[in-house]
Order: C-alpha cells, then structure tokens, then sequence
C-alpha cells in the first residue's frame, strides 16, 4: 500500500526515447532520451550520461514539422538462428522527426520512439504545437492513427 503513494509522488518523467541524430550540438548519435511534453509552453528533450546529463527546451511555437515514419524489417536473423517461422513476423521501428528554429536557425532531431508510445506522442505534439503530423506514407499513417 505505501509502494503505490511514492509511485504517485515520483511522477512521469517523460517518455524513453531513443536518438538517433538531428543538429543538437554536443550531443552523440545514438543514445537514450527523455522526451516530456506535459508542458504547455515547451517540450523537454533529456540526454543521458553519454551527452553529459544535458537538457534541450524547444517552444512549442518554434517547432514546424512533426513527421513520422516506420521502418519495417523481416527478422532474418532471428530465422536462421532460431526458426524459420521468424521470417513471418516483422520488426517494426518508429521514428519521430521535428523541426524546430533556434536563433534563426533550423534544427532537428530524429528519434526512435517504442511502439507504445508513439500514438501518444503525435497527439500530444499535434495538441501543443497546432501543427498536423506529416506521415512518410501510408503504412505510417495507419499506424500512426491506429
């Protein structure tokens, strides 16, 4: 019963996402985010101990595309060295892209965001930017929506 108030208490700190590059100055491809967008002004990109525990604001109003994409990959290896049944099944990855300006410059970040949390991500980003998500294609659109 006590486990559940500190839970409480802690609070959400943002969604894990995953970096995969974009033009944040300092900052290593490829490594573990916090994405939080429960404020209503900016949205919040934390960077891990491999950028050095740094933090990123963008105002909402800064950013000027959201766009989302899919990447799906049949399991190969999984097939040849498990089963072949693998071959059926297919990975699917889910990346966010936005574009933002900073000092009169443009900027973006690429992230790889896990299945769960990707359709509640774009509604939150379509919400408090007022911009609509641009999908790369059809498959991404489906999934996206649901």
């Amino acid at each position: 019963m006590l486990a559940l108030p500190l839970l409480l208490q802690a609070g959400d700190d943002g969604n894990r996402v995953h970096y995969i590059g974009g033009t944040v100055a300092g900052i290593p491809h490829n490594c573990d985010v916090r994405i939080d967008v429960r404020q209503t002004d900016e949205l919040e990109l934390r960077f891990g101990k491999q950028a050095g525990s740094q933090s990123v604001h963008v105002h909402y109003t800064d950013i000027e595309t959201v766009e989302y994409g899919l990447k799906v990959d049949r399991r190969y290896i999984e097939a040849v060295l498990i089963s072949p049944l693998f071959l059926l099944a297919k990975k699917k990855s889910h990346f966010l892209t936005i574009g933002y300006m900073r000092d009169g410059h443009r900027e973006a970040v690429v992230l790889q965001v896990d299945k769960g949390d990707i359709r509640g991500l774009l509604v939150s980003l379509e919400a408090r930017t007022g911009k609509r998500v641009e999908y790369q294609d059809e498959d991404a659109r489906r999934a996206g929506k649901g």
